[in-house]
C-alpha cells in the first residue's frame, strides 16, 4: 500500500478498480483547511488522463506492471508478432494495443512488452534507434542561417525532421519518445 503523501511520478497504483500511473503530483497546503495532494493520473489500460485530489493519509494498493524484453518479429497486416528470447514463446498483438509504439522499430529489434495481470496494454520501444534515411530532398547551401530542417523518411517509413546536411543513405539516431533527430551515426 502506498499513501498519497508518498506519491512520485511514474508510480502505478489501483484506484477504484482501475490502474493508473502518476504523471504529475503536487502537495497543496492551503492557508485554511487540511492539506491535500493534487494529481494527474493516466489510465494505463485505455490511455485516458484524469485529475484527482486525495487526502495525504489515503492509501492505495500499488499495481505491479510486468515489463518483459521481447523481440519484434514481423507484422502480417493485422497482427504484430513478438517473441520471448528465453522461452521462444510468441505472442501476437493487434494494432489497438500497439498504437504508435512501433513507428521507429525495425524487425528483430528488442522492445519492452508491458502487461498487467497477464493482459498486454502497451509496447515500449528502445529509447534510441539508428535508422537509415531512405527518402529526403537535397539541402541547399546558404539555407542554414536559421538552423533549418527538412523532412526525411526512414527505413520504417516514419517521417523525421533532420538538418539540411543529412542525405539519402545516412544512418541517423532518433529519440523514440519525441521522434526527434539526435545525430548522424
Amino acid at each position: 500500500m502506498i499513501s498519497a503523501g508518498d506519491f512520485r511520478n511514474g508510480i502505478t497504483l489501483e484506484v477504484d478498480g482501475n490502474v493508473f500511473q502518476i504523471i504529475e503530483f503536487q502537495h497543496v497546503k492551503p492557508g485554511k483547511g487540511a492539506a491535500f495532494v493534487r494529481t494527474k493520473l493516466k489510465n494505463i489500460i485505455n490511455g485516458g488522463v484524469v485529475e484527482k485530489t486525495f487526502r495525504p493519509t489515503e492509501k492505495f494498493p500499488q499495481a505491479r506492471i510486468d515489463r518483459q524484453d521481447m523481440q519484434y518479429l514481423y507484422s502480417d497486416g493485422e497482427l504484430y508478432h513478438f517473441m520471448d528470447q528465453e522461452t521462444y514463446e510468441q505472442i501476437a498483438l493487434n494494432e489497438d494495443s500497439i498504437g504508435d509504439a512501433l513507428k521507429f522499430v525495425k524487425e528483430n529489434d528488442i522492445c519492452k512488452v508491458c502487461s498487467y495481470k497477464g493482459s498486454v496494454f502497451a509496447i515500449e520501444p528502445p529509447l534510441f534507434v539508428e535508422l537509415e534515411v531512405t527518402e529526403t530532398e537535397p539541402g541547399f547551401k546558404g539555407d542554414t542561417a536559421t538552423g533549418a530542417t527538412k523532412p526525411a523518411v526512414v527505413e520504417t517509413s516514419a517521417t523525421v525532421y533532420v538538418p539540411l546536411f543529412v542525405e539519402i543513405g545516412d544512418k541517423i539516431k532518433i529519440d523514440t519518445r519525441t521522434g526527434e533527430y539526435l545525430s548522424r551515426v
